[in-house]
This record gives C-alpha cells, sequence and structure tokens, in this order.
C-alpha cells in the first residue's frame, strides 16, 4: 500500500521528474556525441515541450488542493503553482531561441552542455520555489537557482563586465542568502517548525504581534525581495543585468521574478492568512501588517526603479530599472490581499514576459549588427531596420501600458484591484509612475526615429529565423490587448481552484 502510494504521489511531480531527465541527457549528449552540442538546444526544448504538456494536463485535472501531497510534505501542488510553472517554461524555451540567435556566445559553443544543464537546474530549482511549502525547502530551491544564474551570468568569461556582473550578483546573493537563513532560524526558535501549515496554526493561537516574528519575517522578506529585486534588495539587478549574457538578462527578468512572486505568494497565503476568506478577501493573522508593509515597498520600487531609469544610456540597464519598476507594480497588486489582487498578478504576469521577453530580443538583434547597447548607436536604425523599429516601439508602449496593447490590461486589473479595495493614493501612485516610465521608453523610439545617424543609413535585411521569434512575442501583445478574455478566463480558473479549498 505504501508503495502504491508513493508512485501516485511522483504522479504530482511529473514536470521536475521530466526535467531531471532532461539534465541526465543533456550532459550525456554533450559528454559522449561527438556532434551532441548541436543538439543541445532541440534537446531541450523537446524536453520543455514535455514539461509543459505535462503542466497543462496538471492543470486540466486540477481538483481544490492546497496541501501538502502523500510522500512529499514539502510540495504542494496547485493552479497557482502550475500556472507559474507554465510562465517559467515558456520563457525557458524563448531562452534558448534566443541563445540560438545572438552572437555573444559564438566563441562559446564549446560550454554549451554546461550552459544547458545549468538552465535546466535553475527550471528545477524555480519549480520547487514555486511548490514549496516548508521554509528549508524554500531556502534550498532559492540557493539552488542561485548557484545557477551565478554561473549563466558570468558565462562570458574573457568579458570583464560578465564577471563583475557574476561577482557582484554571488555578493549580494550570499549575504541575502544569509540574512534570510537567520530568519528562518529565529522563526523555528520561536515555532518549533519550518512548516508553513504549522507556522499559521502557531500564528492562529498567538494573536498578538511579536518583536520576534516581525524581525525574522523581515530577514526572511530579504531573501524573497532579493528573487523579485524589489527596494531595498535591488542593487544587483543593474550591475548584473548589463554584465550577463543578454538572454540571461531576458530570462531573469521574467522567469525567475515569477518564482520569487509565486513563492511570496504563496508564503502570505500558507503562512499568515487566516482559515475564512468571503468575497476573495484575505483575512490576516494579526502578526505582521503586511498590508502596510507590502504598500511601502512597492511605492519604493517602482518610484526608484522608473526615477533611476530616466539617466540610463545603456538600453540594457534601462531595462533593468525598468523591470525594478515592474516589480513594484506587482507589489501593488499583492498590496491588495485579494482574490482580484493575485489575479491581477498573474495576468500582469503572463503578459510582461511577452512585452519584457520581446524588447530584449531587439535588443540582442540590434546589439548583433551594431555591437552596441548604447541609446546613440540607436539613432536612425528605424528606418535601416524598419521591423524591428516597429516591434520594439510595440513592447516599449505595451510596457509603459497603454492601449490597444496587451500591457494596459494588466495595469488596467492592478488598478481594478486596488480601486475596488479603495486604495486610491496607491493607484494614483501606480499612474504617475506609468507616466514617468512613458519619457524613457520613448526616448528608445526617438533615438530611432527621430535621431538621424551621421552615416548614411543602410536598409539591413531582416533574417527568417529572427524575425518569426519577434513575431511570435509581438503578436500576443496586440492581440491581447484587444481579445483578453481568454487569458483573463485562465487566469480566474485558477485562482478559483486556489481560494475553493478554503
Amino acid at each position: 500500500m505504501n508503495i502504491e502510494y508513493f508512485f501516485n504521489s511522483l504522479a504530482f511531480i511529473k514536470p521536475e521528474i521530466v526535467i531531471s531527465l532532461g539534465v541526465v541527457v543533456i550532459l550525456s549528449l554533450d559528454l559522449f556525441l561527438k556532434n551532441g552540442k548541436k543538439l543541445l538546444p532541440y534537446t531541450s526544448i523537446l524536453f520543455l515541450l514535455v514539461t509543459l504538456y505535462y503542466l497543462v494536463e496538471q492543470m486540466m485535472v486540477m481538483e481544490p488542493a492546497f496541501k501538502p501531497i502523500d510522500y512529499f510534505p514539502m510540495v504542494a501542488v496547485d493552479s497557482l503553482g502550475t500556472f507559474f510553472k507554465i510562465l517559467v517554461v515558456v520563457a525557458s524555451v524563448f531562452l534558448v531561441l534566443f541563445t540560438m540567435i545572438t552572437k555573444e556566445f559564438d566563441e562559446k559553443f564549446d560550454r554549451f552542455g554546461e550552459y544547458y544543464t545549468l538552465i535546466f537546474g535553475m527550471i528545477l530549482g524555480m519549480f520547487f520555489m514555486i511548490s514549496a511549502t516548508d521554509l528549508i525547502l524554500i531556502y534550498l530551491s532559492i540557493e539552488m537557482v542561485s548557484l545557477s544564474s551565478y554561473v549563466l551570468a558570468g558565462f562570458l568569461k574573457p568579458s570583464k563586465r560578465s564577471s563583475e556582473a557574476s561577482l557582484k550578483y554571488l555578493i549580494y546573493g550570499a549575504v541575502s542568502s544569509g540574512t534570510m537563513l537567520f530568519g528562518i532560524s529565529l522563526l523555528f526558535g520561536l515555532v518549533g517548525s519550518t512548516n508553513l501549515f504549522e507556522i499559521n496554526k502557531f500564528f492562529s493561537m498567538m494573536g498578538a504581534p511579536s518583536v520576534i516574528v516581525f524581525f525574522s519575517v523581515l530577514l526572511i522578506f530579504a531573501g524573497i525581495g532579493y528573487k523579485i529585486s524589489s527596494v531595498p534588495f535591488h542593487f544587483w539587478t543593474p550591475d548584473v543585468y548589463e554584465g550577463a549574457p543578454t538572454p540571461i538578462t531576458a530570462y531573469l527578468s521574467v522567469a525567475s521574478k515569477a518564482a520569487g512572486f509565486a513563492l511570496l505568494i504563496r508564503f502570505l497565503k500558507l503562512g499568515f492568512i487566516g482559515d475564512i476568506v468571503s468575497d476573495g478577501i484575505w483575512s490576516t493573522l494579526p502578526v505582521f501588517n503586511w498590508q502596510d508593509f507590502l504598500v511601502i515597498i512597492s511605492i519604493l520600487t517602482m518610484t526608484l526603479g522608473n526615477f533611476a531609469a530616466l539617466w540610463q544610456d545603456n538600453v540594457k540597464r534601462m531595462l533593468a530599472y525598468s523591470s525594478i519598476a515592474h516589480a513594484g507594480y506587482l507589489l501593488a497588486a499583492l498590496a491588495v490581499q485579494t482574490e482580484a489582487g493575485v489575479l491581477a498578478v498573474m495576468i500582469y504576469f503572463a503578459i510582461y514576459l511577452l512585452m519584457n521577453l520581446g524588447a530584449f530580443l531587439v535588443v540582442i538583434i540590434i546589439n548583433n549588427q551594431v555591437n552596441s547597447e548604447h541609446i546613440d548607436d540607436y539613432d536612425g536604425l528605424g528606418y535601416s531596420m524598419p521591423y524591428l523599429g516597429v516591434m520594439l516601439g510595440l513592447f516599449l508602449v505595451s510596457l509603459t501600458g497603454l492601449p490597444p496593447t496587451a500591457g494596459f490590461i494588466g495595469k488596467l486589473y492592478v488598478f481594478l484591484a486596488l480601486l475596488d479595495k479603495n486604495m486610491l493614493v496607491l493607484a494614483l501612485i501606480v499612474l504617475l509612475n506609468s507616466v514617468i516610465s512613458l519619457y524613457y521608453y520613448i526616448r528608445v523610439l526617438k533615438h530611432m526615429f527621430l535621431n538621424k545617424k551621421k552615416e548614411a543609413v543602410e536598409q539591413v535585411p531582416n533574417k527568417i529565423f529572427e524575425s518569426s521569434v519577434v513575431f511570435i512575442l509581438g503578436a500576443p501583445v496586440l492581440i491581447f490587448g484587444i481579445f483578453f478574455t481568454p487569458l483573463v478566463d485562465f487566469a480566474k480558473t485558477s485562482i478559483h481552484f486556489l481560494f475553493s479549498a478554503f
């Protein structure tokens, strides 16, 4: 009977098993086949598509459940986790495509075995981050993601910029990791358990706030805030995003952040929300004022990100500060602490994945042509690369949140969640920050279409593969800006299963 329960439990982690098998196969191809390296990107995409199949299957047969599964008490499988895992896998497929497009890895072909192994290791870590219900597994999964990220950020070994990015990433990561571990030890000393369900039970009986709880939660949030690039744990972001290979930068800005927000939602939901949830409103335990805390962090994050982005002349660094600002918008939605707030986070992330990856892809292709990421070198590129210029304009307008792009829908649901809870001041701050972001996004388009290049502008032919990937990312940005019901319904279905467990 125990064996039967064990294998029944294995069925819940089919995606994780497929990713683990992918690591073994990639290593084997790299080690034992002479031309194995040429097969690595296609093998990686194959394993990612199989993983995506199992995730979609898991979502379709999902029952209302928000509890650990048999034989894996540190892991929970639910619609929220599956939704974010799908985002991670989709971002991973595009990472492989970006790697095939960029010229940054031309001299690193012999190291692609390690490259794809590290990527799959990071995916596995993010999957467990998303599903973890125990502080120990949360810490281990964050470390698994971080260790892979440190190496990938410095993968361009001869590049001083890449090595500097990796070193800074490692230093900041080590500090945040140690801080988080200290917070976990304090909470364990108080509660006697690292399981989030047990912590919730203890807080329910505790009633009054405690200095130890307050301090330990702040320390634990340092580790989570580091993954989502929230202020004041954002310092690594601009340097790492600028110095890392652009495909890795794009991936960190989307996949790693998605896993971080999924972890934060689960940490709040399991550890600090009471048993009663009426009309989609969270019944928070009085041991820590999460709403005020998240509001403050949100305002600081979006404001600093947007104002810092105003002064950037490197497009990758500008997009790095932009990603910090978007983390602020997402924290604002989460601060609402309602079903509508979580729904807004999910819709926003699905759209953010498309528009942010699209913007980074155009930066990669332009860098292939002009070998520069400086904004002055974008002068006149709208005429020499009209297709890329128009598509970059589409992605940047969507990142601003203007109609008729999907970015407007993402911002709209954030505003609706805030207004539904009468958080008018925070909604106004989000609106003002969106207006500020318009300046630095439009500045890029100004250089592309209004500034004249010093030398004669020559037409650069489009490559079919590159143009197709750009189109695959760009088309949904327009389509979901007009026909967004399927995306919203998908997110609502996930939310329904998530909250029906209470």
